[in-house]
């Protein structure tokens, strides 16, 4: 940057108007690049006529992003040199040569993905792999128990055992106080379920739960089995007991299995009529 701002002031017949960065954000997609944005609207709003580039790679990695940003700002009359390349956009074979040169900085990019992805999934048939901390209640970094996240995980197995359903813990939660993963008041069945359903809580790892389709736009999908899975046993200390995690697997497969659950009382979901298959509950006969 600091070259640039030198270079730029070192022609007289040029004003700097400012420095345009970036840090750590991929340039095969320009959605969150903020710095990228800010200077295609400050180039459209008149505030800038030329654009001063390292390089292709540097500017864009998406070849339909990178034509189609150049072609938006020169139909303005707006220039941009790429100084590695010696490109200027407005000279006529500048759009030959980025068009190159994008695809070369894509496929490059395809390439380095591919070898980082082949990478990964190399860690994850060896049992490593990193797993991402963002809202994963009861552990911080490196698989460390919080003590004070792993009491709630403890409260949330033990009220499920209890009887109560999805529902009635987030209603209990929300009673008690107590924040969500995501640092929120209110509670929602599928963090409950969720919580109730992760084999990282009793120690162990699934590995590779999700994958990317598109190295360009970073889309990432559940993997249904089109790529293996590792489970990893004994990969951290457990919060909850394999054993109490075991039970709380076969009372859910047994609740989805019989349909609708009631957690209303104890003794809701213990008697199903014998002919007609209904469970036996509470009932309020009106008058008529």
């Amino acid at each position: 940057m600091t070259y640039y701002k030198t270079y730029i002031e070192g022609h007289e017949d040029w004003e700097f108007v400012g420095m345009y960065s970036d840090e750590g954000i991929t340039a095969t997609n320009t959605k969150k690049r903020d710095g990228f944005n800010q200077m295609v609207d400050d180039a459209l709003d008149g505030k800038i006529d030329l654009i001063i580039t390292k390089s292709v790679s540097r500017f864009a990695r998406n070849t339909v992003d990178s034509l189609t940003t150049i072609r938006k700002l020169k139909d303005k009359g707006i220039e941009v040199y790429f100084e590695k390349e010696n490109i200027w956009t407005l000279d006529a074979k500048g759009e030959l040569m980025i068009t190159i040169m994008s695809s070369l900085a894509q496929e490059e990019s395809r390439s380095i993905s591919e070898n980082t992805t082949w990478g990964k999934r190399k860690q994850y048939a060896d049992g490593k792999g990193s797993v991402a901390f963002s809202w994963f209640l009861g552990y911080d970094k490196d698989f460390k128990i919080n003590e004070e996240q792993a009491a709630t995980v403890r409260l949330i197995y033990r009220l499920f055992i209890s009887g109560l359903s999805f529902y009635a813990i987030t209603k209990e939660m929300e009673s008690r106080g107590i924040k969500s993963p995501s640092g929120k008041d209110r509670w929602h069945i599928s963090t409950v379920k969720s919580i109730l359903t992760n084999e990282k809580y009793r120690g162990d790892a699934l590995l590779q739960k999700q994958y990317t389709t598109d190295f360009l736009q970073k889309k990432r999908k559940t993997n249904n089995g089109e790529i293996p899975q590792y489970y990893v046993e004994e990969h951290h200390e457990a919060i909850i007991p394999p054993a109490q995690f075991d039970f709380v697997q076969a009372e859910l497969a047994r609740r989805e299995q019989n349909g609708r659950y009631s957690g209303v009382s104890i003794f809701s979901n213990k008697i199903k009529c014998g002919c007609c298959g209904g469970w036996y509950g509470s009932k309020v006969w009106h008058s008529t």
